[in-house]
C-alpha cells in the first residue's frame, strides 16, 4: 500500500511517467425493436427485449496528474492480450520514458512473465526493462486511480445498449477526445501519512 502511495505522491517526470492500468468488460447488446424517441418531459425508452452480442475487454491505461488516458478494446483479456497493451504503451504511449511506473492490481495476468509468453525472449526483455510494475495490496484495489476512471468511462459512455465494437470502439474514442479537451485530472489526496492513521489496524502490532 505505502508502496503505491509513494510513487502516486512523487511529482510528474515526463522520463519517468506514472501510468495507472485497469480493466473492465462490456456487454454488447443488439436492439431488437427501435427504442422510442425521447419527447418533451420523457427520456427516450428501449424495449424489455434485446439480443446479446458477446463482450468485450477494455484496458484502461490513464496519468491521473496530467490527465492523459487511453483505452484499447480488445476480445480477451489473457496473458497474451496484457502482453501486448504493455508492448503498446513502451513503444506507442511513452516512446522517450526511460522507465515507466504502472500502478496495476494483482490479476494473474499482470506479470512480467506474461510478455514471455507473448514475445520471443529478446522482446519480452526489451519491454520488460521500460516496465517496473507496482501491484495494490489484496483488497486494496481502490489504491488504482484508474478505478476512478473507468468509473466516469461507464458513466459517461457506457450507460446505455452498444452494440458493436465498431460502435463501442467509436464512442470510447469521442469520450477520450471530450476528457482532454476538458484537460481533466485525478487529484489523489490520499497519502501514506493519512493511511497510517486511518488504516492502523492493518499495521503489525508491536510490542511495547
Amino acid at each position: 500500500m505505502e508502496d503505491v502511495l509513494e510513487v502516486s505522491a512523487e511529482p510528474c517526470d515526463p522520463t519517468r511517467p506514472k501510468v495507472n492500468f485497469d480493466e473492465t468488460t462490456k456487454q454488447l447488446i443488439t436492439e431488437t425493436r427501435s427504442p422510442l424517441p425521447a419527447q418533451p418531459g420523457r427520456p427516450q425508452r428501449y424495449d424489455y427485449a434485446y439480443e446479446r452480442n458477446g463482450t468485450r475487454n477494455l484496458f484502461l491505461f490513464v496519468e491521473p496528474q496530467p490527465g492523459r488516458r487511453h483505452v484499447q478494446v480488445t476480445e480477451q483479456r489473457t496473458k497474451i492480450d496484457f502482453a501486448h497493451a504493455m508492448q503498446w504503451l513502451v513503444d506507442e504511449g511513452y516512446p522517450e520514458a526511460t522507465v515507466i511506473r504502472v500502478v496495476l492490481d494483482t490479476l494473474n495476468t499482470h506479470k512480467i512473465a506474461s510478455l514471455y509468453e507473448a514475445f520471443e525472449p529478446a522482446e519480452a526483455r526489451r519491454i520488460a526493462r521500460k516496465l517496473e510494475l507496482h501491484c495494490t495490496p489484496k483488497h486494496g484495489s481502490w489504491l488504482n486511480m484508474a478505478e476512478i476512471e473507468l468509473s466516469v468511462l461507464q458513466q459517461q459512455g457506457l450507460d446505455r445498449r452498444i452494440p458493436d465494437e465498431t460502435t463501442l470502439t467509436r464512442e470510447i474514442a469521442a469520450w477520450e477526445h471530450q476528457r482532454h479537451t476538458e484537460q481533466a485530472t485525478i487529484d489523489g489526496r490520499f497519502s501514506v501519512s493519512d493511511a497510517r492513521q486511518k488504516l492502523k489496524r492493518l499495521y503489525p502490532s508491536l510490542p511495547a
